[in-house]
């Protein structure tokens, strides 16, 4: 094993490029870690089943359908530098967000989800389909509380793609409006 590789043999430029390279080392660290629920039949954690819930009904496009997963308090943190970054908070700043993500066509497909305690991470593809342009992975992690989301800040695989992606296909309106 090289110095620039973990030890499940991939190497760091594997793991910034993404793709394949990626979700074998997530996979291998699951296997090291113990994981979450698995073809021998070991038990799900309940905040990983919570997170699978929740992203079936983002796939649904219903946002109402999204209240019932979100503490009232819940804080979302979107990393960057646009239009779109920055903490949401409460159930109404958080579904505004996601309202905004639906002009978009955003979808996510899960990679990957792992919980310890009142956290769960998850390793997911999002890509934008209006317009076509952006296609990364996404980290998030949730923290669970009383079978609500309470919590989730995300990390962005390229966030200069995705600072470039919002800036192109979100536009401020012109001063003085944006400033009402």
């Amino acid at each position: 094993m090289t110095t620039s590789e973990d030890q499940t043999g991939v190497s760091r430029a594997d793991l910034l490029r993404g793709g394949l390279g990626l979700t074998a080392a997530v996979a291998a660290g699951s296997l090291l870690t113990g994981g979450t629920a698995n073809a021998s039949g070991e038990r799900e954690h309940p905040n990983v089943r919570l997170i699978k819930d929740y992203y079936e009904a983002y796939g649904s496009g219903d946002l109402n359908r999204l209240r019932r997963f979100f503490a009232n308090d819940i804080r979302w943190t979107i990393p960057g530098h646009h239009p779109l970054s920055g903490t949401k908070q409460g159930i109404d700043e958080v579904l505004a967000f996601f309202r905004e993500l639906g002009k978009a066509g955003f979808r996510a497909e899960t990679v990957f989800l792992a919980a310890d305690g009142d956290w769960v991470v998850d390793l997911h593809r999002g890509w934008s389909t209006k317009p076509q342009g952006l296609d990364i992975l996404w980290a998030l992690a949730f923290r669970i509380r009383n079978r609500k989301i309470v919590e989730a800040v995300n990390f962005a695989a390229d966030q200069h793609a995705a600072d470039q992606y919002f800036w192109k296909t979100y536009k401020l309106a012109p001063l003085p409006t944006r400033l009402a």
